[in-house]
């Protein structure tokens, strides 16, 4: 099912049916300022299992989430005052910071390190999906298992072609660049770049 949004003001009608859905356990697929992303409810175990079965992942490389704002990450990941000043420069935008997580990230989305990898993408529907839904959302890219440094696909037809039977609802928000985040860690004093992607730190 494809369900079409305004990126640029997210219908309210549409918003409570798609945090329905989330709450009660549904895989959807998103776009972000980035790639589409494809995610689930943070609260959500079983759905997180399914979405590591569908991306065909290891457990022990956590999928990062998103969240709404500064003060939402505050509640799910220790930030320190280097930490926050650096996210009050770069978010929101094509980034994703991995900082230790709180008592809040469920253990299935930590690192050994208990570290957790998180977004707030300079996107209007993402961001209106997560307020509705008063909870993070995971966030991983619409790409095939083996195919992560592809560019992702960039109609909503195609991500509900390529993964039909595994993600209930497809958001169709228009064109997004296609290409991932830079990630960045913030847990030490010094920023280090993870992973070059769209965004220039």
């Amino acid at each position: 099912m494809i369900i079409n949004i305004n990126p640029d003001f997210p219908q309210g009608r549409h918003l409570v049916k798609l945090s329905t859905m989330l709450a009660d356990g549904a895989i959807i697929a998103y776009p972000t300022d980035t790639q589409y992303g494809i995610g689930c409810d943070l609260r959500k175990k079983k759905s997180i299992e399914k979405l590591y079965r569908v991306k065909q992942r290891s457990q022990k490389s956590p999928f990062s989430f998103i969240c709404a704002d500064l003060t939402h990450i505050s509640e799910y990941a220790l930030v320190s005052d280097f930490a926050y000043r650096t996210m009050r420069r770069i978010l929101p935008g094509p980034f994703t910071v991995v900082l230790p997580g709180t008592r809040l990230v469920p253990q299935i989305m930590l690192s050994r390190r208990h570290e957790c990898g998180l977004r707030v993408p300079a996107h209007n529907i993402p961001i209106a999906l997560v307020r509705a839904l008063g909870s993070p959302i995971i966030s991983t890219s619409a790409t095939l298992p083996g195919h992560e440094d592809d560019l992702a696909p960039s109609s909503a037809l195609e991500i509900e072609q390529l993964f039909k039977g595994s993600v209930d609802v497809v958001i169709d928000g228009g064109p997004v660049p296609g290409k991932p985040s830079t990630v960045v860690s913030l847990v030490g004093d010094d920023p280090v770049i993870l992973r070059q992607g769209l965004g220039v730190f």
